[in-house]
């Protein structure tokens, strides 16, 4: 079925009063999937909707699609950008093999990507990983020559096999949180160094055959993860990181709006990370914590 004049460039199936693409059917260079066809909303885009479209420089995603389904821009060899609206909660499998493709924002609602989601994307130096996912398939960004680091979230809980496989210049993987579950994170043609937070989880000498190393940040963090943040005990805790056996100043306020902060405790950073508690927490009904150096 044809969409109007407006979605002429569209072929597209209707299930329960929401569209998904099927096929693009257009041409030019740059291209924005519409957010409605015929007053319903676009939710998904289908298996292979835009492959091939070799004339595809950028597309942008509107915020009503949720679902990109598998090998979407499959060999679109000239498409360079891709904005992905803030609903996308899947990458299909294979979705981007598009070696034209120089940066790419996975947004904070997409809970999964894919299988060879990025594959031989040989032209990708930048890659944000909303952190809202949660695994990340076989092969992902295999043969994506470009990349020198790339920062995994700490919602991260599962990554696939040879994730980095022939990401020949990658020096540096940064993760966020604890260890992951899963297979190896390299493979073929990789020499990075897998960074960790002091503090986290699960960590040994190597990851995935890959050498660990403890990640040193210029300023102190708040460990937003793991089992010991949050209420312990009738107290509110977490992990402070940063670096070995520095002091760090947690102050604490009431109104972000009129902010009067004022310290509650002084932690000494032994081996990169110390744990803050606040029993006082119970007999406050708001707060707010921030760090600093003595």
């Amino acid at each position: 079925m044809l969409a109007g004049e407006a979605q002429a460039q569209f072929n597209y199936t209707t299930n329960n009063g929401t569209i998904t693409i099927v096929e693009y059917t257009g041409s030019g260079g740059a291209m924005t999937v519409p957010a409605t066809i015929d007053g319903l909303p676009v939710t998904s885009i289908g298996d292979e909707a835009f492959a091939y479209c070799y004339s595809l420089i950028n597309v942008t995603i509107p915020n009503s699609v949720t679902n990109l389904g598998r090998a979407v821009f499959a060999v679109c060899t000239n498409l360079a950008s891709v904005t992905l609206g803030n609903s996308v909660t899947s990458i299909g499998n294979g979705a981007f093999y598009c070696t034209g493709l120089t940066s790419v924002a996975i947004p904070n609602s997409d809970t999964t990507i894919g299988t060879q989601a990025f594959e031989e994307c040989r032209s990708l130096a930048s890659v944000t990983i909303g952190n809202g996912v949660t695994t990340i398939g076989d092969e992902a960004f295999w043969g994506c020559t470009r990349l020198t680091s790339v920062t995994i979230p700490d919602s991260v809980t599962n990554i696939g096999t040879a994730v980095f496989s022939g990401c020949t210049i990658l020096t540096g993987i940064y993760f966020l949180g604890n260890a992951p579950s899963g297979g190896g994170y390299s493979s073929d043609n990789v020499s990075a160094t897998v960074y960790y937070l002091p503090g986290t989880a699960g960590w040994g000498k190597t990851l995935g055959g890959l050498p660990t190393a403890l990640w040193l940040v210029s300023n102190p963090l708040i460990l937003n993860n793991g089992p010991r943040f949050g209420v312990l005990t009738n107290r509110f805790g977490f992990v402070i990181s940063w670096a070995t056996n520095l002091a760090v100043v947690v102050e604490a306020c009431t109104n972000l709006a009129k902010p009067a902060w004022s310290p509650v405790g002084t932690n000494t950073l032994t081996g990169g990370s110390s744990y803050f508690s606040d029993p006082r927490w119970t007999n406050i009904p708001v707060r707010f914590y921030r760090l600093r150096s003595p």
